[in-house]
């Protein structure tokens, strides 16, 4: 295949691109494309960057965030700094440093700060009851605010059981 633009050269880049719903193809010769925009990637996405900018939002003051980026991991050194420079944690206990910061994160990331997927049926039977004890400890408050007492008397009682089971396991 010949290139599209210069009509000279040997084809060897093949672009694909979306605009208005119809799709185009362009085939270009290696010269061609370092001088097309469209294929310029001096500055390519970068996931690191994108989370170092969802990091940086809801910091108010200059202080704020110089402090924040200062605080290190006491186990394996990491700092916030770094973490927002490649968006990898040092360890696990990174974790629970950097807890203040990596919530708000999460949120906007995921919507949720806790696991909502799947369990392995094997391994899985403590965590299932913890998931269980969350969303009734989440009808009981329901029950509670639309004043439904006999009904938060059965959920406070499974409750109760669930919390049990997990005791015994």
């Amino acid at each position: 295949m010949i290139c599209q633009r210069c009509q000279a050269k040997n084809a060897t880049i093949h672009m694909r691109k979306m605009t208005n719903g119809k799709k185009e193809e362009v085939y270009l010769c290696q010269q061609c494309a370092q001088n097309n925009e469209a294929l310029n990637v001096e500055h390519p996405f970068s996931i690191h960057n994108f989370l170092g900018g969802l990091l940086d939002t809801g910091l108010d003051s200059q202080f704020q965030v110089k402090y924040v980026e200062n605080i290190r991991c006491e186990q394996c050194g990491n700092t916030y700094h770094h973490f927002k420079e490649n968006g990898r944690l040092g360890c696990d206990h990174c974790y629970e440093e950097f807890n203040e910061q990596l919530i708000p994160l999460l949120k906007k990331i995921h919507g949720n700060i806790h696991h909502v997927g799947k369990v392995p049926k094997r391994a899985g039977g403590v965590i299932r009851l913890k998931k269980q004890l969350r969303q009734l400890k989440g009808q009981l408050r329901e029950a509670i605010e639309t004043e439904a007492f006999e009904s938060a008397a059965e959920i406070r009682d499974q409750i109760r059981g669930v919390e049990e089971q997990i005791q015994g396991s």
